[in-house]
């Protein structure tokens, strides 16, 4: 991968991604990506996981001395969650400049039946706009978060929409083994990356 390439943290959400999981399969196949390692994937605390981001961007500028990387966001789930709160409360300049976009998909609603009860802190969900290109995408039957949901943060965030149909949560479950749409999505977002 040269210095001016896009490099790609992946953000899975409660209880990480598994084997099947678009971003697992990303992962394996491309050079450049990276999941960041929550401290508690079971019990996720935003904050916690908020910092955790921070450093992982602080340590890919570290390893990027001699020359600008910027980064790419691939982010499921609680991950699109932490990424909200992270640009709007954690994020350093010097680490929100880096990252050139996040693609958001499954976004979970805080006040949904099914929000998992161990995750602390995720809402309030900022309603500021990213200082990032960003898409956010949903599906018609995502039991973890409504359409209506998503398309509020999306229009808050300033991101582009894509509504896929009815895929479930968009995990391992909804059958888009290497989903090459997504990852067409986040690859268009390199065009805004640092030289």
């Amino acid at each position: 991968m040269s210095i001016n390439e896009p490099r790609v943290l992946v953000l899975p959400g409660y209880m990480n991604s598994g084997p099947g999981h678009w971003q697992t399969r990303w992962e394996a196949g491309h050079t450049g990506f990276e999941r960041v390692s929550m401290p508690d994937w079971m019990r996720p605390d935003c904050d916690a996981w908020c910092a955790t981001l921070e450093a992982a961007l602080v340590a890919d500028q570290v390893a990027a001395t001699g020359g600008e990387r910027s980064v790419l966001l691939a982010a499921h789930s609680l991950g699109c969650l932490t990424v909200a709160h992270w640009a709007a409360r954690h994020a350093s300049a010097a680490t929100r400049a880096k990252v050139a976009g996040a693609l958001l998909v499954a976004l979970p609603d805080p006040h949904g039946p099914a929000f998992p009860r161990d995750a602390k802190g995720f809402d309030p969900v900022p309603m500021a706009a990213l200082p990032f290109a960003s898409v956010v995408v949903a599906s018609s039957d995502d039991p973890y978060g409504g359409v209506a949901f998503a398309q509020r943060c999306a229009q808050a965030w300033g991101s582009r929409w894509m509504e896929i149909g009815a895929r479930g949560h968009i995990n391992a479950e909804s059958g888009l083994a290497d989903w090459p749409q997504g990852f067409d999505w986040l690859m268009s977002m390199k065009a805004g990356a640092a030289a």
